[in-house]
């Protein structure tokens, strides 16, 4: 499931830090780049960090044409700076997912630009961690608008453009919290719930025209989003190295936004073509269940 060589080397160092994503701009790591998705055009919503940069530049290291959008303007120039300076093909688009007329104009902009579209990754999203009743109105519905309604615009102008040149893929990014989630997460969970039945919704109604609807759900990753603001490198590394065994029991670690990404270019890919209407974990094991807990003494059991 996972991209080459080549690819997997650009999206690690995307993943590490400075220096390391220094090297990947540059193409050190590889010296080549790969052509798995050569001439295909992708499109990337929420792109200028975290699971959507590393998705961006897997693709474009591995051929592809990607046009990605992001509030962020000036860490969307720097990925498309470095994208291009590696060798790739990539123009960052400001847009809101929120709102419908920006996101036209981004799904029409990149289409018009490079001639088609072939994969759409719809990937942005926000959270709020707070227990239901300390949650305010207005940080409901922006989750909401952000994490669904986002997704819905995102293919209901992405579709007509597949349907013109005889399908297409599109991956949406739901998460691991609707399978296991936390006291916090009731806007983000049920949010990305939604977008579960939207992909279910959307690869019945297109999956005789030739596209293909499937939603990941990705764990715990080293993202911005995961990350709290301000925490020093070190103490970051020192607290994932806890944080793995005691939440995570299948791999006991996080994941790297590279890892997700290798998983979107699998089912991008042509190995995927009989899967549509699928929610795949990529979470390391955290949806499997997990090892109980039992009082000290408890006579061996089947438990």
């Amino acid at each position: 499931m996972g991209a080459t060589a080549a690819g997997l080397a650009g999206v690690a160092a995307s993943a590490l830090g400075p220096a390391a994503r220094a090297e990947a701009a540059t193409g050190a790591t590889s010296g080549r780049l790969g052509r798995r998705f050569a001439g295909k055009v992708v499109l990337i919503t929420g792109a200028t960090s975290g699971i959507g940069e590393a998705t961006a530049r897997a693709f474009a290291r591995e051929g592809a044409k990607v046009g990605f959008c992001g509030r962020r303007e000036a860490l969307g120039r720097q990925v498309e700076k470095e994208i291009r300076k590696a060798g790739g093909t990539a123009t960052y688009i400001r847009a809101d997912v929120r709102v419908a007329d920006q996101v036209k104009a981004f799904v029409d902009r990149v289409a018009a630009l490079y001639g088609r579209l072939d994969i759409a990754f719809n990937n942005a999203g926000i959270g709020v961690a707070k227990p239901p009743h300390l949650i305010s109105v207005e940080e409901w519905d922006d989750v909401h608008h952000t994490n669904a309604r986002g997704v819905f615009l995102a293919i209901k102008y992405e579709v007509p453009h597949m349907l013109r040149t005889g399908g297409g893929v599109i991956i949406c990014t739901s998460s691991a919290a609707t399978e296991v989630t936390r006291s916090t997460q009731a806007a983000y969970a049920s949010s990305k719930r939604a977008v579960q039945g939207i992909v279910k919704a959307s690869a019945l109604a297109y999956g005789g025209s030739g596209i293909r609807v499937n939603a990941i759900l990705p764990g715990v990753t080293d993202t911005a989003f995961t990350r709290p603001p301000g925490i020093p490198d070190a103490a970051w590394e020192e607290f994932k190295k806890a944080f793995g065994p005691l939440n995570i029991d299948g791999l006991q670690r996080m994941a790297e936004p590279r890892e997700i990404a290798d998983a979107v270019l699998g089912l991008a890919s042509d190995e995927f073509a009989y899967m549509t209407g699928a929610s795949v974990p990529v979470d390391g094991g955290l949806t499997a269940g997990r090892e109980m807990d039992l009082p000290p003494g408890t006579p061996a059991s089947g438990l």
